[in-house]
């Protein structure tokens, strides 16, 4: 821990914090607050509660959101008897151990042609006058849209893999590192820590099992069926059968994982310890 860090108005976000004493919920559909008045809200949602808390956020285009803190019970979905394993990537945004594949959306890299031109008339406006900060805001918002698409489309999918399975495993992924990397605008633009976050809030809210595999578990070498591992493949590779002698085993096998193999390593990792991944060590 270090030092507190304190709100400046150059912040791209401010907000602020009220309790019960300082807001109130209107009859009309606006929201009071002391010493601002009454407010007019477009609901999202209605409460399902009534709220404990309220914070109010503005953002970098000059939007102004209101959250409220809520206590509810967790609404539990029925079991399942399907689990899954999830691999992420990016060519594929994952890829399920039922085979099926998500395609990765690609928001920045489609909003990319529009952001390079309001940019480059941004850096045009001379520092310090109005148009310059027009400019700011109209590549503010571009920005915000890409981040409500790409949020939006990570609750659908997140929800739907929760929904549809009674037991989540995905590996625990070096994105931290990999976004030291030349890929790190494609790292960043698919969002895995966002979309693992969700779902580990989503299987905890809907009674789900959720669990992280560690990264050094060697997936693609261990045998789904009966465990045996045969050794590294290379890349290119993408598919095999089970190299098992003693006992013969016909399961193919993928470099995708398995997900009786992601269960087993959540359970219990390799040799207990943490290993560096290359891009970690460079």
């Amino acid at each position: 821990m270090g030092p507190p860090r304190y709100k400046s108005k150059k912040d791209t976000r401010q907000s602020i914090r009220l309790n019960t004493n300082a807001f109130s919920l209107q009859g009309d559909g606006t929201v009071y607050v002391a010493k601002v008045g009454s407010l007019k809200v477009t609901w999202s949602r209605r409460l399902p509660a009534q709220p404990t808390s309220l914070t109010v956020t503005k953002d970098s285009c000059g939007r102004y959101f209101l959250s409220f803190v809520v206590d509810t019970e967790p609404d539990i979905l029925p079991e399942l008897e399907t689990d899954a394993g999830i691999d992420l990537g990016l060519s594929a945004f994952a890829v399920l151990s039922d085979g099926r594949k998500i395609d990765s959306p690609r928001f920045l890299r489609r909003a990319e042609k529009k952001l390079r031109r309001l940019q480059r008339d941004l850096s045009r406006k001379a520092k310090g006058s109005r148009n310059r900060a027009t400019a700011r805001i109209k590549v503010a918002r571009q920005h915000a849209k890409v981040a409500n698409r790409r949020r939006d489309w990570r609750h659908k999918a997140s929800t739907q893999i929760i929904r549809d399975n009674q037991a989540v495993y995905v590996e625990d992924l070096a994105v931290s590192g990999l976004s030291r990397t030349r890929l790190a605008k494609s790292v960043h633009d698919a969002g895995w820590s966002a979309f693992v976050g969700m779902l580990e809030y989503k299987a905890a809210l809907h009674g789900r099992t959720f669990a992280k595999v560690d990264r050094a578990f060697p997936s693609s070498q261990v045998c789904s069926a009966c465990g045996f591992r045969d050794g590294p493949k290379p890349l290119h590779v993408r598919q095999g059968t089970c190299g098992a002698s003693a006992a013969p085993c016909t399961t193919a096998t993928t470099t995708q994982p398995a997900t009786s193999s992601s269960k087993d390593a959540a359970s219990s990792p390799p040799d207990g310890r943490r290993r560096q991944t290359p891009v970690e060590r460079r």
